[in-house]
């Protein structure tokens, strides 16, 4: 039996027939009866350039129909799909590919000459946001409209996805087609998807929540999906005629609650709204309810294991929470040393199941640091977890900052404001902000006075994502810190906590 994920996505669209896959703008993009022809074009494509099964695929483009093609055609070919932030700059990407070391690089046509350079021995394909560039072209011109998907096996891997780390290097969490298919199969059923779902997508596809969980049960339920290119709240709220399913993540929700047009008629075919990559607010979830009837179901998860926890579908969801543990995860609040704590105490919140990774990518060691003897996986988060179960997230260890749904580590950003002259050090910290839900801010003391803002920011541009640069820069003549000499960030996030009030 081939354990490809590609494989269960196939049968689906041999069932589904001639139903729309993708409708963009209301015009049909792929339909499930050419998913498989057009897929075995663009896996013959990739087998073409001499990649092998286990090599690593390295992908930044743009979201279209046609990255969707090739993440599909990764999977068939049985390459390792390594999807990265289009925001990422020339040098992040530089990390990247070397840590990963891929046979196969593809990139927007506009950063192929940025690009080169880095490639080295892969073989360097370009894909534009227009579904043009030497794969799409080499792909459409592709006689063959057979191709036999590659055979995998469960713990065979399938993605490679970067989570940053506290050091300032991120860590390619390695994931397998069990660990997919297996966190795919039982949220189809937890959240009861139907084969009439229609899904609006509109979260990027280059992390967990709009690559794997919402392609994914679209894909293995046979669902239409609405696809759009980046969130707009007019062209969202146009589309829920019909539709039945919006994942998001919470910036979404506070921006359609804010929306006049966001009335209970306009909202009267869908059935579920799911808000997951940061916390939802309770205002944000009260507001939503008061204006469409429906309460929104949050839940958590994260890069090494796909969905943990979920509000129920049937049952109470309580804002605040991120309801239970999925069918099959075992999850615990524990202290320090890995025992258990006593219901509703703060602790880490630790978990094991078949959506666990496979370990972190040419990292060992640090895996090993992140694992129980007993196969818990530590997740960072402080959580709670009541009588029944039910888990609420109380704090991030590792002073993580979630901005708009995406993973910052302060770190990163504090390595490249201590590089800039005339920078003495700084700290990064996450503010309260509402509509990212936290904005990155930078308390930096200086050693010349004449040093600005602008300076400072044009300084890092080139070195950090756009969403990882902060969002304002505050200037002090000290950083506060504790008897043993470390940066109280807690104080810091305290004495500016309005700083984004209004």
């Amino acid at each position: 039996m081939n354990a490809n994920l590609y494989s269960m996505f196939a049968e689906t669209a041999n069932r589904a027939g001639s139903k729309p896959l993708i409708v963009e703008r209301g015009e049909t993009g792929l339909r499930f009866d050419e998913l498989d022809a057009v897929t075995a074009r663009w896996a013959a494509t990739l087998s073409a350039t001499g990649a092998q099964p286990g090599d690593r695929i390295v992908v930044q483009v743009e979201k279209s129909v046609e990255n969707i093609l090739l993440y599909l055609a990764s999977l068939r070919a049985g390459l390792v799909y390594v999807p990265l932030n289009t925001a990422y700059t020339p040098t992040e990407l530089e990390y990247f590919v070397g840590d990963a070391e891929p046979a196969i690089i593809v990139c927007d046509p506009a950063n192929a000459a940025a690009i080169g350079p880095l490639a080295g021995a892969a073989t360097l394909l370009t894909l534009g946001a227009n579904g043009r560039g030497s794969l799409a072209d080499h792909a459409t011109s592709h006689a063959a409209e057979s191709f036999e998907t590659v055979v995998r096996q469960p713990d065979d891997l399938a993605a490679i996805l970067y989570t940053s780390g506290t050091t300032g290097l991120s860590k390619g969490a390695m994931l397998s087609h069990d660990n997919l298919a297996s966190n795919a199969l039982v949220l189809q059923d937890y959240w009861r998807w139907r084969g009439n779902d229609v899904l609006i997508h509109a979260l990027p596809i280059y992390h967990v929540h709009g690559l794997f969980v919402a392609l994914h049960l679209a894909l293995l339920g046979g669902s239409t999906i609405r696809f759009h290119r980046a969130f707009d709240a007019d062209a969202i709220l146009a589309d829920m005629a019909g539709a039945t399913v919006l994942m998001g993540v919470p910036t979404f929700y506070v921006r359609l609650a804010d929306h006049a047009g966001l009335t209970r008629g306009a909202s009267s075919t869908m059935r579920l709204f799911i808000s997951g990559s940061a916390p939802l607010l309770e205002s944000t979830f009260a507001a939503f309810e008061t204006k469409t009837g429906h309460r929104i179901l949050e839940r958590y998860g994260m890069t090494e294991a796909g969905m943990i926890t979920s509000n129920p579908y049937d049952g109470e969801r309580i804002p605040g929470t991120v309801g239970f543990a999925l069918p099959g995860v075992s999850a615990r609040i524990a202290d320090d040393s890995g025992a258990e704590v006593e219901r509703d105490t703060p602790g880490i919140l630790e978990m094991k199941g078949p959506n666990l990774f496979r370990g972190y990518w040419k990292k060992p060691d640090k895996t090993a640091e992140e694992m129980r003897p007993d196969g818990y996986f530590i997740t960072g988060d402080i959580a709670t977890m009541d009588a029944e179960g039910r888990v609420a997230i109380v704090g991030r260890a590792k002073d993580l900052i979630i901005a708009g749904g995406l993973n910052i580590y302060p770190k990163e950003i504090e390595l490249a404001l201590d590089a800039v002259s005339g920078v003495i050090e700084s700290a990064v910290v996450g503010i309260s902000h509402p509509d990212l839900g936290e904005a990155v801010v930078a308390v930096v003391v200086r050693e010349d006075e004449t040093l600005e803002k602008a300076a400072i920011l044009s300084a890092i541009s080139d070195q950090l994502a756009r969403f990882k640069q902060p969002r304002h820069i505050l200037f002090a003549e000290a950083l506060p810190r504790n008897a043993m000499g470390k940066v109280q960030k807690a104080k810091l996030r305290d004495q500016h906590s309005g700083l984004f009030a209004s």
